[in-house]
C-alpha cells in the first residue's frame, strides 16, 4: 500500500481565540471532505480559490517519491513578512523546498515535524544550518530534540495564521496533528495534517517508536469521529476495536528499511545526518 499522509479539510469553525501563541484549547470532533483522485492515489487537495480567506493562505503541497512523503508549505501572504512554515520537510528535497521559499518571496521561520519519522530524515537540522533564524518543532511527547517542543492545545503562528497542535497518538508516542486556525479571520474549510496517524486507506503502523493499536485506534475515533470516506471506505478504521486491534497486529511488514538511519536522526532533528555528511 502507498503510504500517503491524509490532508483533511473541515467545514466549519470550532471555537476560536485571539490569544497569543501556544493558547491551550478544548478538543473537538472533525469531518474529512477530501475525494480520493483515482488518478493520482492521492488526496485531492483544495486550490487557494476554494478556501475563503484563502488571500492570507498561501499553501503548497509538495512530495518526496522514496518515502512517499508529502511536505506542506503554508504562508500567511497577507503579512509584509510572509512568514512561512514547512510540515515533515525532507533531507533529500530541502534544496528543492528552501527554493521555492525564495522563488515566493517567503520568510520561513519554523520547520514543524508530526513525529519522529522512521521513513525518512528530516530536513529541519539542514534546513535550520541554511537559513539562520528558522526553528524546529516537534511534540514534547516524542522525546525529540527542537527549538519549540509543543503540548496539545498549543498554537503555532505564522503572522496572522496559525495551526492548532491535537494530540493523535499511536502510530508512535509522540505523534501529533496540526489543524489550521478557526475563526472568521482564518482560511475555511479547516485542514488537518495528520503525518501517519491516518493514511489514505490506511493508518500508520503501531509496532515500534512506542506505537499501540489501541492508542492510535482511540484517536482516529475521539479526535476525528467522523472521517468522511476513510471512516466508511478504509478496510482498518470500518472495524471495531478489537478488529483494528487484529489487523495492526498481524500486518506482518518487513523492518523499515531507513529505521536504523532515520530515527537516531531525526530525534536529534535531523543533525546526526547533517553531521555524517559535512564530516
Amino acid at each position: 500500500m502507498l503510504r500517503f499522509r491524509l490532508l483533511s479539510f473541515f467545514p466549519s469553525p470550532i471555537s476560536s481565540s485571539s490569544s497569543p501563541v501556544y493558547k491551550p484549547h478544548t478538543r473537538n470532533r472533525f469531518l474529512f471532505l477530501n475525494k480520493l483522485s483515482s488518478q493520482m492515489g492521492s488526496y485531492t487537495t483544495a486550490s487557494e480559490s476554494q478556501l475563503s480567506g484563502s488571500k492570507k493562505l498561501l499553501f503548497r503541497q509538495l512530495f518526496e517519491k522514496d518515502s512517499s512523503t508529502y511536505t506542506y508549505l503554508l504562508a500567511d501572504a497577507s503579512h509584509p513578512d510572509k512568514p512561512a512554515l514547512l510540515v515533515d520537510p525532507v533531507d533529500k528535497t530541502a534544496e528543492r523546498d528552501l527554493s521555492l521559499v525564495k522563488e515566493l518571496g517567503l520568510k520561513l521561520i519554523y520547520a514543524i515535524n508530526t513525529h519522529v519519522h522512521a521513513d525518512h530524515v528530516t530536513s529541519t537540522g539542514l534546513i535550520k544550518s541554511k537559513v539562520p533564524g528558522v526553528k524546529s518543532i516537534i511534540s514534547k511527547a516524542s522525546n525529540a530534540q527542537a527549538d519549540l517542543l509543543i503540548e496539545p492545545g498549543d498554537k503555532v503562528y505564522f503572522g496572522d495564521l496559525f495551526l492548532e497542535v491535537r494530540a493523535t497518538p499511536g502510530h508512535t508516542l509522540g505523534c501529533v496533528t496540526y489543524v489550521t486556525g478557526d475563526g472568521p479571520d482564518q482560511p475555511q474549510p479547516r485542514m488537518a495534517f495528520t503525518g501517519d496517524a491516518l493514511l489514505i486507506r490506511g493508518c500508520g503502523r503501531t509496532d515500534f517508536q512506542g506505537g499501540s493499536s489501541e492508542t492510535l485506534y482511540k484517536s482516529v475515533h475521539t479526535q476525528v469521529s467522523t472521517v468522511g470516506e476513510e471512516m466508511k471506505y478504509n478496510p482498518r478504521l470500518t472495524k471495531d476495536e478489537a478488529g483494528f486491534k487484529g489487523i495492526m497486529e498481524n500486518l506482518n511488514l518487513p523492518y523499515p528499511k531507513m529505521m536504523d538511519v532515520a530515527v537516531p536522526a531525526n530525534v536529534l532533528c535531523g543533525l546526526q545526518d547533517v553531521e555524517s555528511k559535512a564530516n
